[in-house]
């Protein structure tokens, strides 16, 4: 192995140094994008208890904030939750917007990875085969079978290449998809806990000299008109 490694020359340090760090961020994107992390089980339904109670303390709130991006999104609901339901979607949206952004960290440069392997693989292969044929210049084909080899050690770039960028993309697929996935079960638990807070929000009080005046318009509507006297 080593010695393909250094068959590959200089362009083989940095595509490990790729190769390290798309691990890095693939065991750190699988730890901080699981479920239990994101959306923790029956906290939607749990959120929604309190605000039928009434158990929305400012304790009860911050604690939510910090407890995962799910809590975060109801606890911005929350603090604007005796506004109207359009500017609470709105916090909402501002919200989630950073909350996106935050669980795609790393995925940009994960993409990157998977960009730039092949092509620097690519890179180690031609400057490899250039060596080799200013080589061939200086001192004749020589043997064949040794040309052969050395077209061989000039591909262990593409081949490192590939094998780095091919996760690299797979993974960055699949947690771009998670992330999505997740971002529409978040809009769901918050169009649920809106719901919520219209059922337990009290009705408007009606002042008692409007409401009279609202019930003597009604009296004056339900009177029978008065018979329009008879012509002879």
């Amino acid at each position: 192995m080593w010695e393909l490694v250094k068959a590959g020359g200089w362009p083989m340090l940095p595509l490990l140094l790729l190769g390290v760090a798309a691990l890095a961020i693939i065991l750190e994107r699988l730890w901080s994008l699981r479920r239990a992390e994101v959306m923790p089980p029956k906290l939607g339904e749990e959120v929604r208890n309190w605000a039928a109670r009434g158990q929305l303390d400012p304790a009860h709130i911050e604690s939510l904030r910090r407890n995962s991006p799910l809590g975060e999104l109801l606890a911005a609901a929350l603090d604007v939750r005796h506004k109207p339901r359009e500017m609470v979607r709105e916090r909402l949206e501002d919200t989630g917007r950073h909350l996106v952004f935050k669980m795609e960290k790393f995925l940009s440069a994960l993409g990157t990875i998977a960009s730039a392997g092949p092509l620097l693989g690519l890179l180690g292969t031609v400057v490899g085969m250039i060596q080799m044929f200013l080589g061939i210049l200086d001192h004749g084909l020589g043997d064949v079978s040794q040309l052969a080899g050395g077209i061989g050690k000039a591909l262990v770039c593409t081949a490192t290449g590939m094998i780095v960028a091919v996760p690299a993309l797979i993974f960055h697929r699949f947690f771009r998809s998670r992330i999505a996935g997740y971002v529409i079960e978040m809009e769901q638990e918050a169009t649920a806990l809106l719901d919520a807070l219209d059922n337990a929000r009290p009705a408007p009080q009606v002042p008692p000299a409007v409401a009279a005046q609202a019930a003597a318009a009604r009296a004056a509507a339900a009177r029978p008109a008065p018979a329009a006297p008879v012509r002879r």
